[in-house]
């Protein structure tokens, strides 16, 4: 490996612990997405100097997070991985196994909360509580489904315009601004 596609990797493995995903998945994960080529499970192994097994579990990782694709080439038998160029793609990919594996079990279990009839004043709260969550993932969801139907030029240009838009808003009283918390000098903070 070039000493930039080492330090791609290298990052992908060490961010995996972040993302859920073990840094030997990241690894294989960045090498296939910096490989010009289709590449088969005995290079990754003797690239990244992890054993075949381990590539081998790795694979079936991110084909089951639809990360990489199995490719067969004329006359080889043996199987090779490619994964999306495209980084719009890659993030949507990834956007949509979060929401499947983690977002819509959250919204399940919510919905059989709120169906429940509260037996004392602590659960009318906690049900109250788990009304506002369930309210804001629904509501995200539903903006997430807007965003993914559109292409990845006119996504790119409405994040750009993200601050614009805000202030459009302010403007003409459609929304009000947040307050931003202070810090002790009284300059603005981040949080």
């Amino acid at each position: 490996m070039s000493p930039l596609v080492q330090a791609f990797v290298s990052h992908f493995g060490e961010m995996g612990s972040h993302w859920g995903i073990n840094r030997t998945v990241g690894q294989i994960y960045a090498l296939i997405f910096v490989s010009p080529a289709p590449i088969h499970a005995d290079d990754i192994a003797a690239t990244l100097s992890f054993s075949r097994g381990n590539v081998s579990m790795g694979l079936k990782e991110l084909q089951a997070w639809r990360l990489v694709r199995l490719k067969h080439l004329p006359g080889d038998r043996r199987e090779y991985f490619e994964a999306p160029s495209d980084a719009w793609e890659v993030f949507r990919t990834l956007a949509e196994e979060r929401r499947r594996r983690e977002i819509e079990p959250t919204l399940s279990m919510l919905r059989n909360a709120l169906l429940e009839t509260p037996t004392s004043e602590a659960d009318r709260i906690a049900q109250e509580r788990m009304r506002g969550m369930h309210d804001l993932i629904d509501l995200l969801t539903t903006w997430f489904d807007d965003v993914q139907r559109m292409d990845p030029a006119t996504l790119a240009k409405l994040m750009k315009m993200g601050a614009k838009i805000q202030k459009l808003l302010e403007l003409t009283g459609a929304i009000k601004a947040r307050p931003v918390a202070s810090d002790d000098d009284g300059e603005r903070g981040h949080g």
